[in-house]
């Protein structure tokens, strides 16, 4: 067996899906790279086996650990079945590195990790660049003064430039060629069809023209010889692998927020045994419902539920909020949130790829991948824009050669070279993707997390938004107000009557009835019969009485006489509360009101989106009085009461209609049509994961003023997406014409192609930059700065 085969076999081989290597290379088992074992420095024996690397690390870290990248049942975490795809081409995926073979750029990890190491065509580039470099300075000094060296004559000064140039081109420039050769191949015209056809074009012809000068006319001849390009070839790869190289770098800037939220997560739990002894166990290690403790100054390792203790948690890394939160028994933790001074035992509830951070960082990975409405123009026109250049470039060929100056067919060759190289659909085609992938990652610090790029694209024209108020406006946990006695019951039975009977429901306002009763020490009896009746109430046999506890309805089934009492129950509802009639064997007892809190953000929130131009809308399950007294403590501009989830979705379609831009904002399972209705749909994360799926943005902290930090994030972000399409498309306008010689007649000014070549590669960079701008851009009431990873 040789090494190549033993090398088949890991995770990067061939049969993993990667690219098949060349004939003559290898695969760097570490890696996944192709070597060339002639070439290659760096080379490791194991087990009589000979293998070759693509830089010292690779090497270092396969002599550490050769099992690790030999065995297939215990390849690299951090890179086995690992799957790339292209930043412009999202549904080009595959497992290993390799090039799109659409636009022909590098693969990037789907999902980053913490181990990365440097992308391995970054590393292969700057191999390249650097070893070839000082060829390409030479050939360049070579032909603007080699013509002052003594005793040079003009044809050894071809072949020079010929024997050092070649290494530039057919090594350096070698993946610009496959690449090119590949993109015709597969009708997939990119931006390496122009550079390969380019440094083809002037390579070959100066090749021709030194091996076989006499096949060229006197005319091609200038100084003694026929005029050779090798300085246009071998600077423009050199310049092209820079330009690779800096974008390269730039590009892996924008996974900084993922690899940020990755870094927020402890690596080891303190678990407390069954027999009261404590250990430190890996983050991996931890399983459901294993109480961990979290000392002062830790991060807390997993979603749970607080058992014992009490602190404040600072939860700004994942939901924006500056403010730290206080915890105490029953209260929910989540995992890689900062505790404060406190110590607190906690139940471990949710681990590994379910806990908060791991959904967050999954949607924010899902989001970078997508492509905003934007790109699709973008796209097209990048397709027909090559055909467009390769055809100006031919044109600027035969224009310059039949009715150029002398020596015409010089200027034809340099100007269709350079009409060539300038032209970039590559600044086109990252346009928009930089942007996204950028403003995913930041509005995930801010707590804002979106599930496409349509979703950024649209939220910022959105007029219209309709809320759900339980969870929404309120706090979504209901509180006990009160208890109202009638004739021969006192307001204590009445409570404890309710809370027994409520002790078989799961329902929210059952559970602030039960928790009113055990604060008050009343003592509970056994409910017999439990029956919860869908959108009527509850009822059940207490002590051998019947009783029934829920609305006008179902005090009618029973035939309990509400008579005047309608008016109590009236009165508290106008007072934001939900009232329930109880009713023991068929005789009105009380009425019970139970009331959500308004969160304390919510009418702060709902002046800022008025002054933002948005009309708000509730439109709720509760009762129209409880929602119209909701309403006119927050200002809103129209309520709906007593509407079903089906009513929530045609309220929104009807606004559709109307021609308004509507998104919904929910937290509940019966949220879920509406959401899926609407333009855009906005979950608030302490709901259901129904809600959250149904919706393209999530509000970690369930907060509504998540919905002004995602509009600015949307605004920012579409107008970074024009910002960087407008430089594209005006640096091609410009560059296109003036590398073909529209400014020669007047001003006599001609575009060299190493000048094209140095232009193009900072077109690119130019915009990955621009896009990167927004990491900083400000967002309203979030937590200034970054992603703090620390471990």
């Amino acid at each position: 067996m040789n090494s190549h085969d033993h090398h088949a076999h890991g995770p990067h081989g061939c049969c993993s899906g990667a690219a098949v290597p060349a004939s003559g290379t290898v695969i760097d088992p570490v890696c996944g790279m192709q070597v060339d074992p002639a070439t290659s420095q760096h080379h490791a024996r194991h087990d009589g086996e000979d293998y070759h690397f693509c830089s010292a690390r690779c090497r270092e870290r396969f002599i550490a650990d050769p099992d690790k990248y030999l065995s297939p049942s215990e390849p690299d975490p951090a890179l086995a079945g690992a799957t790339y795809t292209c930043p412009m081409h999202p549904e080009v995926r595959q497992v290993g590195p390799g090039t799109c073979p659409i636009c022909g750029m590098a693969l990037e990890p789907e999902m980053p990790s913490l181990d990365d190491e440097e992308n391995p065509e970054l590393r292969d580039f700057s191999r390249r660049f650097w070893w070839t470099l000082p060829l390409s300075l030479a050939v360049l000094l070579l032909a603007m003064f080699g013509h002052y060296l003594p005793g040079l004559s003009p044809t050894a000064r071809s072949w020079i430039e010929l024997v050092l140039s070649a290494p530039v081109v057919l090594w350096a420039g070698w993946p610009f060629l496959e690449r090119c050769v590949a993109s015709i191949r597969s009708g997939n015209p990119n931006m390496f069809t122009l550079i390969g056809i380019g440094v083809a074009a002037a390579f070959g012809y100066s090749v021709v023209a030194t091996v076989a000068p006499d096949l060229f006319p006197a005319s091609f001849r200038e100084m003694g010889r026929v005029g050779v390009y090798f300085e246009a070839a071998a600077v423009i790869v050199s310049l092209t692998l820079l330009g690779q190289l800096l974008e390269l770098r730039a590009r892996s800037k924008t996974s900084a927020a993922i690899k940020g939220l990755l870094g927020l997560a402890p690596k080891e739990a303190r678990r407390i045994n069954d027999d009261g002894s404590e250990e430190d166990i890996p983050l991996t290690h931890v399983h459901v419902g294993d109480r961990l403790r979290v000392r002062p100054g830790e991060k807390v390792p997993v979603d749970g539920e607080v058992i014992e203790g009490r602190s404040s948690i600072d939860e700004s890394m994942l939901t924006g909020e500056p403010v730290p939160v206080e915890k105490t028994v029953g209260a929910s933790v989540i995992g890689a949130t900062q505790n404060g001074t406190g110590a607190l035992v906690i139940r471990a509830g949710k681990v590994g790829a379910d806990t908060v951070l791991s959904q967050i960082v999954q949607l924010v990975a899902q989001a970078q991948r997508s492509r905003a409405p934007m790109q699709r123009m973008a796209d097209k026109v990048a397709f027909w824009f090559v055909l467009a250049v390769l055809a100006a470039a031919v044109a600027t060929f035969f224009v310059w050669g039949l009715f150029g100056p002398e020596p015409a067919w010089t200027f034809a060759v340099l100007n269709a070279v350079s009409v060539l190289i300038i032209a970039c659909p590559c600044a086109l085609g990252l346009a928009t993707p930089m942007s996204i992938m950028v403003a995913t990652g930041r509005a995930a610090q801010a707590g804002v997390l979106f599930r496409d790029a349509e979703a950024i694209e649209q939220l910022r024209t959105i007029d219209t938004l309709v809320v759900d108020k339980t969870g929404t406006l309120t706090e979504g946990r209901p509180a006990f107000q009160q208890a109202v006695a009638f004739e021969g019951f006192a307001a204590d039975e009445v409570l404890r009557l309710a809370a027994s009977l409520d002790q078989g429901s799961e329902h929210p306002l059952a559970d602030a009835i039960v928790a009113e009763a055990r604060r008050r020490d009343l003592v509970f009896d056994t409910v017999e019969d439990f029956d919860s009746v869908t959108g009527l109430g509850v009822r059940g046999i207490v002590d051998g009485r019947t009783l029934a506890l829920g609305n006008t309805a179902l005090m009618q089934q029973v035939g309990a006489d509400i008579g005047s009492h309608a008016d109590v129950a009236e009165r508290l509802r106008g007072q934001g509360a939900s009232a329930m009639f109880l009713a023991v064997d068929g005789r009105l007892a009380g009425v019970i009101a139970v009331a959500d809190p308004i969160k304390a953000s919510a009418a702060a929130t709902i002046d800022e989106l008025h002054a933002a131009g948005l009309r708000i809308i509730m439109a709720t399950g509760d009762g129209l009085t409880t929602a119209r007294a909701v309403a006119g403590k927050l200002g809103l501009d129209e309520v709906h009461g007593e509407v079903r989830p089906q009513d929530k979705a045609a309220l929104v379609n009807r606004l559709k209609a109307e021609g308004r831009r509507v998104a919904m904002a929910g937290d509940g399972i019966n949220d879920a049509p509406a959401l899926a209705a609407a333009d855009v749909g906005i979950a608030m994360g302490t709901g259901t994961d129904v809600a959250m799926s149904s919706a393209q943005v999530t509000l970690v902290k369930g907060d509504l003023r998540g919905i002004l930090r995602a509009r600015a994030i949307s605004a920012a972000t579409v107008g970074n997406m024009k910002q960087n399409l407008s430089f594209a498309f005006l640096y091609n306008a410009l560059g296109v014409p003036i590398a073909a010689g529209v400014l020669y007649p007047v001003f006599g000014l001609l575009l060299s192609p190493m000048i094209a070549a140095l232009a193009m590669s900072l077109s690119s960079v130019s915009v990955v930059a621009n896009a990167l701008r927004l990491a900083k851009a400000p967002i309203p009431g979030a937590n200034p700065g970054t992603v703090r990873s620390t471990t």
